[in-house]
């Protein structure tokens, strides 16, 4: 590691000031301690979660989380033996996951996320939500493909009812 700027010129500071008087030179050679300091290279001490990398185009950031997810209709129709399926992320506005079929981008869906499983359903939440496929590609695993949704509307259901405080008035 290459010393900071400011401390490579410091031992020519006395070779110039030799001319003044020692108190005035005395003042200007003790430099202050964070002058001497190791300064961070890079942006190793810019904290992450208040940059957004470059090219990241997304509004709403995602949350890597493998949350159980079912898919209860597309386009309006039934969907046939619910397989319990798993998120691959989720955020405020989407969520991907992997799906045995291939489903076209603006395809309505009706989905089901298991958000808090409780035992017994003692304050179990599932977030129901009716949305669009805006992405859908075929996956590294053989015969699946990765969908991402776009959420339209979102409801929420609770296995417990909420407080008395918490309702609305």
């Amino acid at each position: 590691m290459h010393p900071p700027e400011s401390a490579r010129h410091d031992s020519a500071a006395p070779k110039q000031l030799s001319g003044h008087s020692t108190a005035s030179a005395t003042a200007v050679v003790e430099t202050p301690s964070w002058v001497k300091r190791v300064r961070p290279q890079g942006i190793a001490r810019v904290p992450t979660h208040a940059v957004r990398p470059v090219e990241e185009r997304r509004s709403y950031a995602r949350a890597k989380l493998t949350l159980p997810l079912r898919v209860k209709r597309i386009a309006g129709q039934r969907e046939p033996g619910h397989h319990i399926l798993r998120t691959t992320n989720i955020s405020s506005s989407g969520v991907l996951f992997l799906y045995s079929e291939c489903v076209e981008v603006g395809t309505p869906l009706e989905i089901e996320i298991c958000l808090v499983d409780r035992p017994f359903g003692r304050g179990s939440v599932r977030m129901r939500t009716e949305a669009h496929v805006v992405r859908a590609e075929p996956a590294s695993r053989p015969g699946w493909h990765t969908l991402a949704l776009s959420f339209d509307d979102i409801t929420f259901e609770r296995d417990e009812p909420l407080p008395s405080r918490f309702e609305k008035r």
